[in-house]
């Protein structure tokens, strides 16, 4: 059995397809997790969220989505609590006839996911964790967001999207002194003086975990013994990337999808 993890897919999903055809996925015993942000931005995320719901189905709780932003977008959309956006790409996912379905199963993913792989604990999220938070910490606050998104109090929840914890979870890169986040997103190496990634930020958050992460394009792949940064950019041109948590072995697929144009002018998530 071997556990797999994808970054950020971004609606590519002939780029993911072809992925998968290297990992050679075992469905029936592998366990495949997924950073977030399924959809936007690229030109299939229809597709893309009906083959997760189909192989959720099929491989149970050895396939693990955790929500990104993107993510989130669409439910609000769905809903009818957020506009469109310039680089929006989720109209044909918004007037599919099972909409309704696909939006109810992504309402339903968590927003982080424990786990223990070959002797090595491992968290699962989309952006990042709270400095400070252990799991104890991390998973209250998630479970108390997922019962919001799924119950009658969605509407309010992602009109509200500023609160600490979803915006940890779902948006946050990089911290500055007295610990709020900021909304740079460009590379690390040119982040304005003061600011530090949260993952540098003390006291470490779940500092016995590995953490599985996307969201941060400009970052790239980065990998550490406490870190593993899988937004390689495959919406912006560059390519999709899986890592097989066991052996640290790592797959790239370059982007096979036509991108809009305005994708590949920034790498700005």
């Amino acid at each position: 059995m071997a556990t797999w993890a994808i970054g950020d897919v971004h609606g590519c999903f002939r780029t993911l397809q072809a992925l998968l055809g290297r990992m050679e996925l075992d469905v029936r015993a592998d366990r495949l997790w997924m950073v977030g942000d399924l959809v936007n931005r690229g030109p299939c995320s229809l597709e893309t969220l009906r083959w997760a719901r189909t192989l959720d189905a099929e491989m149970g709780d050895r396939f693990q989505v955790v929500l990104g932003n993107h993510d989130l977008h669409l439910i609000a959309r769905h809903l009818g609590v957020a506009s469109k956006k310039p680089r929006d790409t989720l109209k044909k996912a918004l007037k599919a006839a099972d909409a309704p379905e696909l939006v109810d199963w992504l309402r339903r993913r968590p927003f982080v996911h424990f786990d223990r792989v070959a002797g090595r604990d491992y968290v699962l999220v989309h952006a990042g964790l709270r400095p400070g938070w252990f799991r104890e910490d991390a998973t209250k606050a998630a479970r108390r967001l997922e019962r919001k998104l799924r119950g009658p109090k969605a509407k309010s929840l992602l009109r509200r999207r500023n609160k600490k914890s979803l915006v940890a979870f779902t948006r946050m890169r990089m911290l500055d002194g007295k610990g709020r986040t900021h909304d740079y997103s460009g590379p690390l190496e040119e982040a304005p003086q003061g600011l530090r990634p949260w993952f540098d930020v003390a006291p470490r958050s779940c500092p016995d975990h590995t953490a599985v992460v996307g969201h941060w394009a400009a970052l790239g792949l980065r990998l550490r013994p406490d870190l593993l940064a899988l937004d390689s950019g495959c919406v912006w041109g560059a390519g999709l990337t899986a890592i097989r948590l066991e052996d640290r072995r790592v797959l790239q697929k370059k982007v096979i999808d036509r991108l809009p144009e305005t994708n590949r002018a920034s790498r700005s998530l």
